[in-house]
């Protein structure tokens, strides 16, 4: 099979928009920088790249014929804001469990910001004071048990839809929107940048440039995640798992290179959620120089390890760098004190 063979439920506006980030290449001196804006794919309460996930996933809630979407992630997950989007969109019930996966000393933390927004959208929230891991949780499971024992029929999603067998299928198919991106606008983005978490987003990536490169005759880009989980190899061994398996659902006919499987630290800090100093810099510098709001949990921290890259020379002058700006602003609400 192909990415094209499998069915997809139209929840995005199109192709998400990709423009250069001009101020932002000149200040850093070096590579040309352009962005993709995943935040800017749907109308679906602020999209995000967990909506171009679920598009792969909707059939299969469908297929089942299931009532409601269970899903979990911490207090401000983009992918439970997104999930409930996607639920109400289609008329299902949505309960989320909201972990406490970050640390964060700020007493509207579990009120404002993506966790608002599910709310509003009907979601059942439910919080747990369990920390962070991106395994598969315990209480989701639960979760999932619960619906059922109600008499609902549940259909699960794992944090970040990484851990279930279609989530890397949307970041596959956006290579491949990328590539039609290049030959309208006429550029080849031999870099791009990304942050990785629970893994599904990269792995995608991962899986779509080996399939463009096998279809195109060989033409090679290196897709970098920034880590920002701090359980480093975790997410490495996570992401190259499912990197591996959605290049085999696509039909590539080569095994994944290791070295096509980046993931790099510095910038997560400590622990996940936590913004450091790094940041909040790579926030303000982007917001400075672009008026392109980023988030301190994923983007903050992807910007950061971008600038760095493109400083150190370690990503070259001659290179042009596609920055994958995932979303994620509302969790900015939980975090205000950073910028008093």
């Amino acid at each position: 099979m192909s990415i094209h063979d499998f069915e997809r439920y139209p929840l995005t506006f199109g192709p998400s928009p990709v423009h250069p980030l001009d101020r932002l290449s000149r200040h850093l001196g070096g590579a040309r920088v352009w962005a993709k804006r995943e935040d800017c794919n749907s109308g679906l309460a602020f999209g995000g790249n967990k909506v171009r996930k679920l598009e792969y996933i909707v059939p299969d809630v469908l297929a089942q014929g299931a009532d409601t979407l269970v899903s979990i992630g911490g207090f401000q997950s983009n992918h439970t804001r997104q999930v409930a989007a996607v639920a109400a969109k289609l008329g299902l019930n949505c309960r989320l469990v909201q972990e406490k996966w970050v640390d964060w000393d700020d007493p509207v933390n579990d009120k404002v910001g993506n966790i608002l927004l599910s709310r509003i959208m009907g979601a059942d929230v439910r919080l747990d004071p369990a920390g962070f891991d991106i395994a598969i949780r315990s209480s989701w499971e639960d979760a999932i048990a619960e619906v059922e024992k109600a008499g609902g029929k549940p259909y699960g999603i794992p944090a970040g839809a990484s851990e279930h067998r279609l989530g890397g299928l949307g970041f596959a198919n956006w290579a491949f929107e990328v590539a039609a991106q290049e030959k309208d606008l006429g550029v080849f983005f031999d870099t791009i940048i990304v942050c990785t978490v629970t893994g599904s987003t990269h792995a995608g990536m991962i899986a779509g440039c080996a399939a463009l490169e096998e279809s195109a005759g060989g033409r090679r880009r290196r897709v970098i995640g920034i880590d920002a989980s701090a359980t480093l190899e975790k997410t490495r061994d996570q992401v190259a798992r499912i990197a591996r398996h959605t290049a085999e659902l696509i039909g590539l006919r080569r095994d994944l290179r290791d070295e096509e499987i980046t993931v790099l630290e510095g910038w997560a800090g400590d622990r996940y959620g936590i913004p450091v100093e790094s940041t909040i810099e790579a926030i303000r510098l982007s917001g400075r120089l672009e008026a392109m709001i980023i988030d301190p949990v994923y983007e903050g921290k992807s910007m950061a390890g971008l600038i760095d890259l493109i400083t150190s020379g370690e990503i070259g002058r001659d290179s042009t760098v596609l920055y994958a700006h995932l979303g994620g602003q509302p969790a900015l609400n939980a975090y205000s004190g950073i910028f008093d």
